[in-house]
């Protein structure tokens, strides 16, 4: 069966409504879809007004006058605020698979005045009010999908498109009150939970959207060999120093045991300054491993920069008190220390395989941010290698 891509845009309104992590843990667990690419977008109203032109269609199986609402909505929810002209943010998933237009479809359902059950993501997440007199009082259709493959293409290019225009990391899309400083922070959803398809992904999101904080920017990444020796370089002497305690007990606990003989505290010390460094090292290798999928000593250096094999989700969070925010919500490093409904606590195993990194300050958000690159458009280049130029 041929390989398909599919595309989900979450709307502004479940957007601003923090429904994003559950819209994602269904998507990601019931179509058995890959999630290859996300990019946010602020759409200008060019875009939404040819998008909107291409939603009516007879191989839709919504019904004409459904089809109409959904037109109407996309061209009044989707363009920018007539009153102030802010841009709106939407954010587009992009699935890979066999199958994969029906079967995103299928998870999105369709949308009626008489659903009676959550099974889709528009039973739980839409709205259709119609009133006594067969009136339109209401109307929420939670995520936006097409019908058929053919329809998917014609749409995907189209956003692509616009995709570096009108996406990437949104600026001046959320007001703020007078004197209120917002700030941006990172945030990333580590490879462990990727393994397999889980809902886990969008239950972090959830659990950070506690906060009250606004995405601004998100993207599927594979870190390189490179990117990773740059984003952790600086814990790589903390590792070296911080570890020699912690190694010289064990090397202690093994001559003894093996050699039968007692070290003393100073024959300690020194073994902790010898296996320290090196120790460090392995643990610094490891976390390339396990961010990248590959060891720096494993891999030649023509080969450092290339995309790694590990997937994982990088998000930019804005608002006031960022940083600090997220960072109450993570946990600390160590998941045995978090405390009880935080992130860590509720999905981490150990310091390494801790569910997710969020940036320590704005200085370093701002550093992590550009390593990330999370300004690059690989939603683009994956359609345009599937497609072709668009």
């Amino acid at each position: 069966m041929p390989q398909q891509l599919a595309y989900v845009i979450i709307t502004p309104y479940s957007l601003h409504k923090s429904r994003t992590g559950g819209i994602l843990s269904r998507l990601i667990t019931r179509t058995g879809c890959e999630l290859v690419a996300a990019r946010m977008f602020a759409p200008s109203a060019e875009l939404v007004n040819k998008y909107a032109a291409q939603i009516i269609s007879a191989n839709d199986p919504q019904d004409r006058r459904i089809q109409q609402y959904i037109y109407e909505y996309i061209v009044r929810n989707l363009s920018p605020d007539p009153k102030t002209g802010r841009r709106r943010r939407a954010m587009m998933l992009l699935f890979q698979g066999e199958n994969a237009v029906r079967k995103t479809r299928s998870v999105v359902g369709n949308i009626g005045p008489d659903r009676r059950s959550g099974e889709s993501i528009r039973d739980t997440y839409g709205d259709l009010i119609i009133d006594e007199n067969d009136q339109l009082r209401y109307f929420e259709p939670a995520v936006l999908a097409s019908p058929t493959p053919e329809e998917a293409e014609t749409k995907l290019k189209l956003w692509a498109h616009y995709s570096d225009t009108d996406g990437g990391i949104l600026k001046d899309v959320i007001a703020y009150q007078p004197g209120e400083t917002p700030q941006r922070t990172l945030v990333l959803i580590k490879p462990e939970n990727f393994r397999f398809p889980t809902g886990r992904p969008g239950n972090m999101i959830d659990f950070f959207s506690r906060t009250g904080l606004f995405i601004v920017a998100v993207k599927v990444h594979r870190m390189s060999v490179a990117q990773a020796l740059e984003f952790y370089g600086p814990v790589r002497e903390t590792l070296r120093i911080k570890l020699k305690d912690v190694v010289a007990a064990k090397a202690k606990a093994a001559i003894e045991k093996e050699l039968g003989f007692k070290v003393g505290r100073e024959q300690e010390q020194q073994l902790g300054n010898i296996l320290g460094p090196l120790f460090g090292d392995n643990q610094f290798e490891n976390i390339v491993r396990f961010m990248s999928g590959r060891a720096p000593s494993e891999c030649p250096l023509g080969e450092q920069t290339k995309p790694g094999s590990e997937k994982c989700i990088a998000l930019v969070y804005e608002g006031v008190g960022a940083v600090g925010k997220i960072r109450d919500v993570l946990g600390p490093t160590d998941p045995s220390k978090a405390p009880p409904g935080s992130i860590r606590r509720e999905f981490g195993q150990t310091i390494m395989v801790n569910a997710a990194h969020a940036s320590d300050s704005e200085e370093n958000s701002k550093r992590e941010i550009g390593i990330v690159d999370m300004g690059e458009n690989n939603f683009r280049q994956i359609i345009e290698k599937f497609y072709g130029k668009v």
